[in-house]
């Protein structure tokens, strides 16, 4: 398929498209009646199980409380006759191993009855514990080959769920995945640990402000999912886009996201009804996605839900990835997850709004209309800035992969130096704390807009910062360096881990001043606020993130500028690193070299597999094309001369330059990765990212330019401007 026959598969697919199923009508069956229809929620569970069960349960769920093993053999029962009423023959033991993806093994409900026949069997037992091969699952070390054993471990605060198929349903129990020997094997153990820490340092200086509260104060996270959406005609024409996940060759189309036309524009009907249909599978879910628009590039999308627990938003989000893909497919498209790509136009992210508290007690970054006088606020928030100017290198680290360095740093994406944005009006207070005087804060005003028929518009007394890298948004701090085909558990754990140290140090201090003598409060916060901005207000930035200034500034300032995954990596085992993990039983030392060593042999794979992909698409589809055209000008040429005709060789000469120069860059490529890469994965790491990935820059440069010059009907990859622009 060349790329003319892509393109023209693609224009007939989207005005000949068809939707192969009614839509839901939303006048006969309600939103609200759809919402969590596949879900063992509240609702089930309260109607299903007997009472004794049923509060047994809501105290592990709501309140923390230690999971009672005797209740899951009626759990188990109850949800095994909700989920064949619902069409499942299936369960599965759903997690997430350090691949980054979801990993289920499906298990039948039938079991033969000795008499000819089946009966359904699903114990309290399956439901509590799996058993995966753990060996086949990234370990870093922490297992051997031939260990195998590993245990899935039902999570009580995540609904069970069912997920259809058009050849039925199958029932999902979201667990935590650990080995044999209880290290953490998957990226939800470790945030469930850090929900604890979070929980027992927070609590602790609530109580210093005279507030208790019976339930846990856990983190909430709203995680916001960019994609793009392609033909998957073009998709299927495009080898690097199946396998890597991007494009590693591309011209720039005459036409990108310089009009800024994009964002919030109309979306594309085929667009609309996709987004509809992905909608209607997560509401199905309990999933709250609350918004859908065109993001800035061309193509590309976004959509979010509303806050929820972090737990709860981190397994969503993993859904909301899924169903992306899957509707997709039913609508003739394919769901690009991939951080970049295509290149010289924006990337996707997974911003990652964040914040701590519970609905007794409420928000706790929420500074009210007089944060001034706030001081719980402030020394919440006080919090935040110390935990992340401790550990900036271990956050940046969260983030750290090969697809996500094509954002970072770059002018769409929040920088490598992780600073935080707190606005003029909170930075003005802490200003003011700092000096040791504070005498107010900006109040929210009216704009009037000046047409008599709109009306008065509230002002927040702050901006917003797009390049920041972690900025305050109101009511919560939004972490924007997340990479879209990311998990975000990860930087919840640092964030939960760190904050939670934090607040330790806060209610130790806090703790010691006021010897239990709540008159002393006021003085003691002023104090240690006083201290806290004084050491760790460098970390502080509202400027532009963007700015070559900005970076110098930092230098000055003392804060790491990690541009790369191997310079960021080994924050994840630094010796503080493995001090505070270790200090609130989140990780071991051994669980963060672990995953050291296996996102830095991620990195090396990505890297070589896309190396070697480059190599092939080069030799058999780039170099075959410009062969062909170098002898239809040169027969061109010869038919001229022969006629005595005058004839010019400008595009044969620019063709036959570009040609030679891409196929020196090609083997020198090939020998690089035929040869020695290091003798440990931290070298290969450095290998790939200052050699290979250079010389791969260089190959493409070539390419893009062959591209330009070569004849459309000869050139075979569907080109940047069908596959942004044709949907």
């Amino acid at each position: 398929m060349n790329g003319n026959s892509a393109r023209r598969d693609a224009i007939k697919a989207i005005t000949d498209y068809r939707t192969t199923h009614a839509p839901l009508n939303f006048s006969e069956t309600s939103p609200t009646d759809v919402f969590g229809c596949n879900v063992f929620n509240d609702s089930v569970m309260r109607t299903r199980l007997p009472r004794n069960v049923y509060k047994s349960l809501k105290k592990t769920m709501e309140f923390g409380e230690k999971l009672d093993p005797s209740v899951a053999d009626v759990v188990a029962n109850a949800m095994k006759d909700w989920a064949i009423e619902k069409g499942a023959t299936h369960f599965t033991h759903v997690f997430y191993p350090l691949t980054g993806l979801t990993a289920e093994k499906h298990d039948s409900f039938l079991v033969p009855d000795g008499k000819g026949g089946a009966v359904s069997e699903f114990s309290g037992h399956m439901l509590i514990q799996g058993e995966p091969d753990a060996s086949s699952f990234p370990s870093g070390g922490l297992r051997t080959t031939f260990e195998a054993r590993g245990y899935t471990a039902w999570d009580v605060t995540s609904p069970a769920f069912i997920l259809e198929n058009p050849n039925g349903t199958f029932l999902c129990i979201p667990t935590a995945f650990v080995s044999w020997t209880g290290e953490a094997l998957d990226k939800k153990t470790p945030l469930l640990r850090s929900l604890q820490a979070l929980n027992r340092q927070a609590k602790r200086v609530l109580k210093l402000f005279g507030v208790e509260t019976r339930l846990p104060v856990t983190c909430y996270a709203g995680v916001e999912q960019e994609y793009f959406l392609i033909d998957r005609h073009f998709a299927f024409a495009r080898p690097d886009l199946l396998i890597a996940g991007r494009t590693l060759f591309g011209a720039k189309p005459a036409k990108g996201q310089e009009f800024e036309d994009q964002y919030f524009g109309v979306t594309p009907r085929r667009v609309l009804a996709f987004m509809m249909e992905a909608e209607r599978d997560l509401y199905k879910l309990g999933v709250p996605v609350k918004t859908r628009h065109n993001e800035t590039a061309p193509s590309q999308f976004e959509i979010a839900p509303i806050y929820e627990p972090g737990n709860l938003a981190t397994d969503h989000n993993q859904l909301i990835m899924t169903i992306l893909r899957t509707v997709a497919k039913r609508y003739g498209m394919m769901c690009l997850l991939h951080e970049k790509p295509f290149a010289g136009i924006n990337g996707s992210g997974k911003h990652l709004n964040y914040s701590i508290g519970n609905e007794e007690v409420g928000g706790l970054f929420d500074p009210g209309d007089t944060p001034h006088e706030n001081a719980q606020f402030l020394v919440f928030c006080a919090a935040v800035i110390r935990a992340v100017h401790r550990h900036g290198a271990l956050l940046r680290a969260t983030v750290a992969t090969a697809s996500n360095d094509h954002r970072l740093g770059a002018h769409e994406a929040p920088p490598a130096i992780i600073s935080v944005y707190l606005g003029d009006n909170l930075t003005s207070v802490f200003e003011q704390i700092k000096k040791g005087k504070v005498e107010g804060s900006k109040q929210k005003s009216i704009m009037n807009v000046g047409v008599d028929t709109l009306p008065p518009l509230p002002i927040d007394p702050g901006d917003r910062n797009r390049t920041s890298p972690f900025a305050f948004t109101g009511n919560r701090f939004e972490f924007r360096a997340v990479g879209s085909s990311m998990s975000v558990a990860g930087s919840l754990v640092a964030l939960n881990t760190m904050v939670a140290e934090s607040l330790d140090y806060m209610a130790t201090e806090l703790e010691a001043a006021t010897g239990g003598d709540s008159s002393k409060l006021n003085a003691a916060v002023q104090t240690l606020l006083q201290k806290v901005i004084t050491e760790h207000d460098s970390v502080i930035f509202n400027g532009d993130g963007y700015s070559v200034k900005w970076q110098e500034e930092a230098a000055r300032r003392g804060l790491p500028n990690l541009r790369t995954t191997p310079e960021a990596l080994p924050a994840i085992s630094s010796l503080a690193s493995v001090e505070l993990f270790a200090r609130y039983n989140v990780l071991s030392a051994n669980e963060l070299f672990s995953r050291e060593e296996i996102y830095t042999e991620q990195y090396c794979k990505t890297i070589e597999t896309e190396a070697n992909l480059m190599l092939r698409i080069a030799k058999t589809i780039i170099f075959p094309a410009a062969v062909r055209y170098q002898n239809e000008l040169a027969q061109a040429c010869a038919n001229l001369k022969a006629i005595g005709k005058e004839y010019g060789t400008t595009t044969l000469d620019q063709l036959t330059a570009n040609l030679r120069a891409m196929q020196k860059v090609t083997y020198e490529l090939q020998a690089l990765m035929e040869g020695d890469k290091g003798v440990d994965s931290q070298a290969q790491a450095r290998f790939y990212c200052h050699t290979i990935l250079p010389a791969m820059r260089e190959v493409r440069k070539h390419s893009d330019l062959l591209e330009t010059i070569i004849a459309d009907d000869l050139w075979e990859l569907p080109s940047y401007q069908e596959m942004l622009f044709i949907r």
